[in-house]
């Protein structure tokens, strides 16, 4: 039994490793984007705008490929939608960041709602009480950012993306140490 058991808590600890690895990635990078939240918003649209574009070259494809279907007209323009958006925001960053707080006060807001359930459904582990606060934190985020629309876009949406990856990225280390100290115990 404890040959394959060994191979498990290998993979189990290489595993470990990498979430605490991106955990730190994200404190850090939520730590960036509070000291500089221009450019931490700007990015954020850049980013946006790329992933638009290649949504619409999807739709663009699947619509050719499923052309049979009776699906090619719908698939073409929201593969037009998709692409003349994303370029727009490649295009005008500041305007497109405007629009884009707003749909960041609602992601905040849903994402502050599935993390408290995520929560409540890993209550019994250690550590998941973090998940608690983060989604607590994220949801009053989200509500400060929508309030604040739009007058406060150029720092707020930096400022909250930072906070809300740094609480994140801190609330995977502490349930990722949690699990490893488990492990530890059991190997």
């Amino acid at each position: 039994m404890s040959a394959t058991a060994t191979p498990v808590t290998t993979v189990i600890k290489k595993t470990l490793g990498w979430s605490i690895f991106i955990s730190v990635l994200m404190i850090v990078a939520g730590i960036l984007a509070i000291i500089v939240p221009p450019i931490a918003g700007i990015a954020v649209t850049i980013f946006v705008g790329w992933l638009l574009i290649f949504s619409g070259v999807a739709h663009l494809v699947f619509g050719w490929h499923t052309r049979s279907t009776g699906g090619l007209l719908l698939e073409v323009l929201l593969g037009i939608l998709y692409t003349v958006v994303g370029v727009y925001l490649l295009l005008n960053p500041v305007a497109g960041l405007v629009s884009l707080t707003l749909g960041l006060a609602i992601y905040l807001f849903a994402k502050g709602i599935l993390e408290f359930l995520l929560a409540l459904r890993l209550r019994p582990l250690a550590g998941s009480g973090w998940l608690f606060i983060d989604g607590i934190i994220t949801i009053i985020l989200g509500v400060m950012i929508w309030q604040a629309w739009p007058s406060s876009t150029a720092w707020a949406v930096g400022i909250l993306v930072g906070v809300s990856m740094l609480f994140s990225g801190v609330a995977r280390l502490m349930i990722s140490l949690a699990a490893r100290r488990l492990v530890s115990a059991l190997a």
